[in-house]
Formats: structure tokens, C-alpha cells, sequence
């Protein structure tokens, strides 16, 4: 038996000897960063060994780390394997901590019509004449003073509706969904919903309303499944081994975890929590439901589920009211799921006169294009790149992440988040960064590197310094290597070869296109013309790119609102037509012409 002390958390952990640092963590709830799900390869779930006997040095270590990290003790905790008692102090970058979260969205609103609906009910106390059960003078009154019939009860409803009435001298709200009772309560409590956007990055929240259909708050964290993988491959190879449930669960603990800050935020209780919509991504749709997902994973890459589904949330581990239910939005295919259905939803491309795009930008990016009252609909793995993994100094966008980049001669104007000193480059700053290289004229459309004052060689190939060590709050130079640009325009490629596959499919040009709408959260503080610069959008007038926000988050506060909105959703479904990229006879070829730098 081993153990290990994390420090600065002060959490002592026992385990097996033999086993990674990264296993032990992730086993009790340390969350370390992994972009490459604990494969070694990314670098970025850093930690140093005070004390205690650890494997040695790998190769693929020595190949990660400096020569000064690993005088420090800096090891991959994927790669460290424990012996005997061992301390380890986590530095706070390596740690998914808290990030610039995206959880407003712009769209369009509803006439509120929710699943679930309230109905006072006042019965008459029993006695020795009358001596129907509770449900039964429950059932005759709801039938007598309303007219509903045929009715079910939830076995949590019933366990709480005879304290509730004599405790509330035979008085009681009565919540219905649909044709069944999912609760009793006492008269005057707000009836709450919850949405939520599963991302593969973040995890959005919105607490509603449902009587007034008004957002009382919303709140977003870091998905914690990143401790396995921040890619959804990596997290599916984790599913498939012996991982799944606790990838299920981790999911099931930050919406947890959200709802109690929801509630606390508002004084509210999660058992007032009364129904949820949930939206993501196919692969995070089928892990939070404990689904399958090898079938996923592999060619012809084929959901399990692909309509709505409605599921107890005490059947999936979500601590609201105990008769509420979770209901997931329709999957369009394996890699475009309920949360494009939802960004479809709340910016209503699915009926637009316009020639529109709609696109949420992300490890997985998702496109829709409506054209002539087609709907087409595809997605491209562009990587977690724009994420700051497998970027040098890449970082989330947390405080002092480079945002945004001017290059002019031989100086560098940056602007962190929160105006904090730089200590890496996040999505934006590395877009800005690149568009700033090639319009100085410093790299060429491959994207080597030309001559300048700021070029330098390093031990994999040229680097361009963004920030000097004394300028930055790391105390080390902050650079942008050609393996970045190369990331970069990889994950660019794919996108600008799914669009142009989508444009050839409808026989129109980037001039017929109306409007481009860009989602997600990367997609929010993006600088657009930094996107056109690099080849990723064609250089089409400004005042045709919208940027709308979290979508997602949006479409599934409307499909918790409204009735008529959850069923339009399959409509949606049902009318997209997918294409799949991965065996599509032009992609290869759209994909190497767009890997190159606009001239």
C-alpha cells in the first residue's frame, strides 16, 4: 500500500503501489489538467515531488520538461508512478480551475408554456364517514375542480403528500408533468427549471422561473471530465475501458454542484427543482446517460440514441426534486448533437429566409448552413488548439492568458484577461497572434517563420517571443513556436474544408452567404477579422459575422420554457441533413488547399 499527500490541498490519499499520480488524482476528485487524457503526450498535468519514491524519468518526459523543471522534481503525473509514501505539490496551472466561462447568449424569447404546471388543491379532512386514502380524495378533486383524469403519481409524491396536507391544514400545490404527479409541496413555492449546456469544455447552468419564465441566475464551471482527456476521443478510449461510470458521474456532480450555488445564490432550494433540459454534444450526451459508446467511437460513428429523451433525474444521480425529470434534446448525428440542435433552435436558422451559417467553434465544431429551405449540417474535429492545448505556452482563458496581439516592427502590444501579468496565450490571443505574424509579413503562408529581431531557434524548430521573461508573470520568455502555427492552421483547415463542403453542396459561393453566426464561447472573443485573415473565414464584408454568444445555453433555456420549443427541436432534427466529413471524396483535398495562408 502507498500513499500520497497532495499538496497545497493537504489531501492524503491511499492507493496501490505501482499506480500514477494522475489515477490517484483523478480517483479523488483532484481534477489535473489532461488535454491528451493521461497518454503523456500534451504536457500539461504538471506536478513536482517534494519527497517520496516515484518511477523514474521517462523519455517522453525528458522530451516535455526542461532541464530546469526537471532539476525542480517536475514530472507528468500521467507518466509518475508512486512507491511507498510520496508528497506532491500541484502548482496551480495544472489544476482545472476557473476559467472565463461563457453563459450569456443572444436569441430570440417564447410565449412560456413549461412541461410542468401547478394546481392548488384544498381537500376536505377525513373522518370516521369518510375514509378514502389521501390519493384517492386527491385524485377526486383534481378530477371534480379541474378535469384531469387518467393521472399518475410519482412514488416520491406519494411519500410527501400526507405530511404535506396535514402539516398545511389539507392544502397543497400539486405539480403536474403531463399525466403524472411528480410532486406535492406546500401552497406559495416557486416551481424552478433548470438548463444546462453540457460542453466538453465548460458546463453552463441557467436557473428559471417557470411560472414567470424569468432567468433568476446563471453559472458556469469547468467540466471536470477534462481530468480525462480535454479531447472527446480521449474521453470515449476512457469510457470504453473501465471508466465510464466515472465519467457519467463527474458530469452528474457539477450539474450537482451548480444547482446548489444556483440556489444558494437566490435562496432557493434544488428540491424546488421541478424539471432539467440538457444539451451537448452527442459524445457528452451519451456519457452523462451512461450510454454506450463504442459504436460511437468507430466508423460509421453511430449514436445509440438520436430522439429526445425523458429520464428521471434520481435515475441519473441529479440531486433536485426527487419526481423530477431530465429531458435531452434530439441528436442530428454522431458528432452534431443537442447542442447544435439548441443553437439551431435559439437562433432559428432552421426557417431563415437568409443564406445563413451557424457555427460553434470548439474541439469539436459543429456547422449548419440554410439555404433555399435546405438545412445541411456537418462537423470536423478541429482540435482542442483553439483551447491552448497543444500550444507551448497555450492556456485556458483564465486571468492572465493572452487575449489579443499587435505586432508593429519589432514590438508586441498584448491585452491580458483581467489585465493580469502574462503567463501563457489563450484561443484568441493565438488567432490574433497568427493573423499579426502574417500581415507583419514574419511568417510565410505555410507558416514558417522569415527573419525578424524576435526569431529565434529553440529545440524544436523556430520560435517568434511574444513576451520577454521580465515582462511576464511566469519569469519565463512566453513564445509562439511553428509547431503552434501548425496546430492552428490544422484545426482552421478543418473548418474552412467543412465549409466549403457545405458550399459546394448547395452550389452557392461565400459572396450568396447573408450572415455568418458564431457561437460558443471561443467564438465570442475571437477578433473576426483575425479569423479572416488566417483562411478560417473568407473575407466577406464584417457586417455579416455576428457573434451570438452561448446558442446552446439559449436554445435549451427556450425548450425548458416552452412545450411547443421541445417538440420544434425534433422537427430541427429530423429536417437537418447530415454530412459526414471523415469519408467525403473532396474533404482531403478542400482540407490540404485550406491548411495554407491566405496570399
Amino acid at each position: 500500500m502507498s500513499c500520497i499527500v497532495f499538496e497545497p490541498l493537504k489531501k492524503r490519499v491511499y492507493c496501490s503501489e505501482g499506480i500514477t499520480i494522475a489515477e490517484v488524482a483523478r480517483n479523488a476528485g483532484v481534477s489535473l489538467l489532461s488535454s491528451c487524457g493521461s497518454q503523456g503526450t500534451c504536457g500539461k498535468c504538471r506536478v513536482f515531488i517534494i519527497s517520496g519514491r516515484v518511477s523514474p524519468l521517462t523519455n517522453e518526459e525528458r522530451e516535455k520538461l526542461s532541464a530546469k523543471d526537471i532539476e525542480r522534481g517536475c514530472r507528468l503525473a500521467c507518466l509518475t508512478r508512486v512507491y511507498d509514501e510520496v508528497t506532491v505539490e500541484i502548482p496551480a496551472k495544472s489544476l482545472i480551475s476557473s476559467q472565463r466561462l461563457q453563459v450569456a447568449g443572444n436569441g430570440r424569447t417564447v410565449v412560456l408554456n413549461p412541461f410542468v404546471k401547478r394546481y392548488d388543491i384544498s381537500l376536505s379532512p377525513p373522518d370516521m364517514h369518510d375514509q378514502k386514502s389521501d390519493q384517492t380524495a386527491l385524485l377526486e378533486y383534481l378530477d371534480s375542480q379541474y378535469g384531469l383524469r387518467d393521472l399518475n403519481i410519482d412514488l416520491s409524491a406519494q411519500r410527501q403528500l400526507p405530511q404535506i396536507l396535514r402539516a398545511n391544514e389539507w392544502q397543497a400545490q400539486i405539480i403536474l408533468r403531463g399525466r403524472e404527479i411528480i410532486m406535492a409541496g406546500q401552497i406559495g413555492k416557486r416551481l424552478l427549471g433548470l438548463a444546462v449546456d453540457l460542453g466538453t469544455t465548460k458546463i453552463a447552468a441557467y436557473l428559471a422561473d417557470l411560472e414567470t419564465g424569468e432567468i433568476l441566475a446563471a453559472k458556469a464551471v469547468v467540466n471536470r471530465q477534462m481530468a480525462y482527456g480535454q479531447d472527446l476521443m480521449a474521453r470515449l478510449n476512457h469510457a470504453m475501458g473501465n471508466e465510464a461510470e466515472a465519467l457519467r458521474q463527474a458530469a452528474a456532480d457539477d450539474i450537482n454542484r451548480l444547482v446548489a450555488e444556483l440556489c444558494a445564490e437566490t435562496g432557493q432550494s434544488g428540491k424546488q427543482v421541478l424539471e432539467a433540459v440538457v444539451v451537448g454534444n452527442t459524445a457528452m450526451h451519451h456519457l452523462f446517460l451512461g450510454l454506450p459508446v463504442r459504436q460511437l467511437a468507430l466508423a460509421p460513428y453511430i449514436p445509440a440514441v438520436s430522439d429526445s429523451v425523458d429520464i428521471k433525474a434520481r435515475d441519473i444521480g441529479l440531486g433536485i426534486a426527487p419526481g423530477a425529470y431530465v429531458h435531452l434534446l434530439p441528436n442530428i448525428a454522431g458528432f452534431v448533437g443537442a447542442d447544435h440542435v439548441a443553437v439551431l433552435l435559439a437562433t432559428g436558422i432552421y426557417n431563415t429566409e437568409k443564406t445563413t451559417i451557424g457555427i460553434d467553434i470548439g474541439t469539436n465544431t459543429e456547422i449548419s448552413l440554410a439555404a433555399h429551405g435546405r438545412l445541411l449540417s456537418t462537423s470536423c474535429a478541429s482540435g482542442p488548439a483553439f483551447e491552448g492545448a497543444h500550444i507551448k505556452y497555450g492556456m485556458r482563458a483564465e486571468g492572465g492568458a493572452i487575449e489579443k496581439v499587435k505586432i508593429t516592427g519589432s514590438s508586441v502590444d498584448i491585452r491580458t484577461i483581467n489585465n493580469e501579468p502574462p503567463i501563457g496565450i489563450c484561443g484568441s490571443g493565438i488567432l490574433d497572434a497568427i493573423a499579426q505574424l502574417r500581415k507583419s509579413g514574419i511568417i510565410d503562408r505555410t507558416g514558417k517563420m522569415l527573419s525578424h529581431p524576435r526569431i529565434r531557434g529553440s529545440e524544436k524548430g523556430q520560435e517568434y517571443v511574444l513576451v520577454y521573461a521580465k515582462e511576464s508573470g511566469s519569469g519565463n520568455d512566453i513564445t509562439i513556436t511553428e509547431t503552434d502555427i501548425s496546430e492552428i492552421l490544422m484545426a482552421k483547415a478543418a473548418i474552412g474544408a467543412a465549409l466549403n463542403i457545405l458550399l459546394e453542396e448547395t452550389k452557392l459561393t461565400w459572396d450568396e452567404i447573408d450572415e455568418v453566426l458564431i457561437a460558443g464561447a471561443f467564438g465570442s472573443y475571437i477578433d473576426v477579422a483575425s479569423a479572416v485573415e488566417i483562411g478560417m473565414f473568407a473575407a466577406i464584408p464584417m457586417g455579416r459575422f455576428f457573434q451570438i454568444g452561448n446558442a446552446a445555453g439559449t436554445g435549451a433555456k427556450l425548450a425548458l420554457l416552452s412545450k411547443e420549443q421541445r417538440e420544434l427541436s425534433m422537427v430541427i432534427a429530423r429536417k437537418s441533413n447530415y454530412i459526414e466529413l471523415t469519408n467525403h471524396p473532396q474533404y482531403l483535398r478542400k482540407f490540404s488547399r485550406a491548411i495554407r495562408l491566405p496570399a
